[in-house]
């Protein structure tokens, strides 16, 4: 198959892009290499995917409506999956508007270059932020999730109701993948594992919120990847029986799917950080701090959908996946 990328340089979608090159397919990956986070990782990212075979590279931003329209029809792809985005929850209540052009036209581009071109699936990522205020555990795609906390988890949701629209009015199948707290090598360094290993091996404090009580479904990437190649080879379609009287929002008429992809173990902060310590070898200063505006206390994954319907459940440990982490990192920055 001939697969569309967005977020190339990213982290997971770096990771999607070398599995699918193992697995022999083509790969197109596209990434605007903005400046939210360190752009000499993302570089490092691309240059080891731009050396194989089967790859190439477009710089585009996905809010380029001209720009992705030309793509689109250019590349004739199977498949896309979209993982482009304007990530971090706290990070959207600093700045919304970047939201709105990526999250929001961005993916609304995706979605047009889909319907134009007969694109045979649309795989895109959501987030667990989605859930919200939601306190019913463990989250489940068949819950209901219109109480976001986050512009970051409106947009997910937003991107969720797109979808649907499209596969609705023209047939395009669509299936949307709710991560839970990604982690691994060549992670974001915005997230927590990144700055506490930072921190830790210099010395520093690291900031633990909600006291160290917060709980995560940390999932570690080499099971979203395995999640989301799985995903592609599964084209949705309408859910049988599916009745409007009751609609369960887990289920559609239209060839639409959402899946959680999460550990489903959540780990609690402090026990995330003590299994850091241990791989690090030394132990961190903590600032206990309250819970942040837009921040869930909890995350927890329901599979069950994904483990009938894909056959796949995530099962790599934190002992493991940190591990890998820690490994990736000393041997990257050479300390």
């Amino acid at each position: 198959m001939k697969i569309l990328v967005t977020g190339a340089a990213g982290f997971i979608g770096f990771h999607l892009a070398q599995r699918l090159l193992d697995d022999g397919h083509r790969v197109v990956g596209i990434d605007n290499l903005n400046e939210y986070y360190d752009v000499g990782l993302k570089n490092a990212r691309l240059k080891r995917l731009e050396g194989r075979d089967g790859f190439s590279f477009v710089k585009l931003d996905l809010a380029d409506r001209d720009g992705m329209a030309a793509l689109f029809a250019r590349e004739g792809v199977d498949a896309v999956v979209n993982l482009a985005a304007q990530a971090g929850v706290r990070y959207s209540v600093v700045n919304p508007y970047a939201y709105l052009d990526s999250n929001l036209a961005g993916f609304l581009n995706v979605l047009e270059g889909c319907r134009h071109n007969k694109v045979g699936h649309l795989v895109y990522a959501s987030s667990s932020s989605v859930y919200g205020a939601n306190t019913t555990m463990p989250f489940s795609v068949h819950h209901n999730v219109d109480h976001p906390v986050s512009l970051y988890a409106a947009t997910k949701k937003a991107n969720e109701l797109m979808a649907h629209t499209y596969s609705s009015l023209y047939g395009i199948p669509t299936t949307g993948l709710r991560f839970f707290t990604v982690y691994g090598p060549w992670g974001r360094p915005d997230m927590a594992l990144f700055l506490f290993t930072k921190a830790i091996l210099e010395g520093r404090p690291i900031d633990v919120f909600n006291y160290g009580k917060m709980k995560r479904d940390f999932t570690y990437v080499g099971d979203i990847v395995e999640g989301v190649v799985r995903v592609i080879g599964r084209v949705p379609a309408g859910s049988p029986g599916w009745s409007g009287a009751d609609p369960d929002p887990g289920t559609s008429f239209a060839p639409y799917r959402i899946y959680n992809i999460g550990n489903n173990q959540p780990v609690e902060l402090l026990r995330f950080i003590e299994v850091l310590e241990q791989a690090l070898g030394k132990e961190a200063k903590k600032n206990l701090l309250p819970l942040q505006a837009g921040d869930v206390p909890e995350t927890y994954a329901d599979v069950d959908d994904l483990t009938a319907e894909v056959g796949f459940r995530p099962a790599t440990s934190i002992e493991e996946g940190v591990g890998q982490f820690v490994a990736w990192y000393r041997e990257y920055y050479g300390v």
